[in-house]
């Protein structure tokens, strides 16, 4: 995969992690998600530049519930306190939806992985999370 380099993921005028951690964290996971999925789609059309079917099937076997839970538990021992904690809150708030071919933990474990990944791109932490988003994606591409 491509490095593109933090700089792809900053923001103009980034918050303060006081702020971030008193979002919501569901806030936190929609941002994260969104966040995820520009990283992928960006790395798969550079790398493929193939048809934009193809190129779907490839990011959502990466963003998605299961790979994010699976992704959570190989990147969590790297998370800092403040990072814990605010994985600890997404998972364990409680969730209106589902994902369709996840079980109810692991989604619950990826709504915490976006959280972490939300926090870190609102407060302007670009170098760590392009650090954990390849670790994401490099570890499904079994690497």
């Amino acid at each position: 995969m491509k490095d593109f380099g933090h700089a792809a993921f900053s923001l103009v005028s980034p918050i303060t992690e006081e702020e971030a951690a008193a979002m919501h964290p569901m806030s936190l996971a929609f941002v994260g998600d969104a966040v995820q999925s520009l990283f992928m789609r960006t790395a798969v059309a550079v790398a493929d530049g193939g048809k934009t079917g193809a190129q779907h099937r490839e990011v959502t076997r990466t963003v998605n519930a299961v790979a994010q839970a699976a992704a959570s538990a190989r990147i969590s021992p790297l998370f800092t306190e403040m990072e814990a904690d605010v994985f600890r809150r997404a998972r364990n708030c409680h969730i209106q939806t589902s994902a369709k071919h996840a079980e109810r933990a692991e989604y619950r474990r990826a709504s915490g992985l976006e959280a972490v990944l939300g926090f870190l791109f609102l407060t302007g932490n670009t170098e760590r999370l392009t650090e954990f988003l390849a670790l994401a994606a490099k570890e499904e591409e079994g690497c």
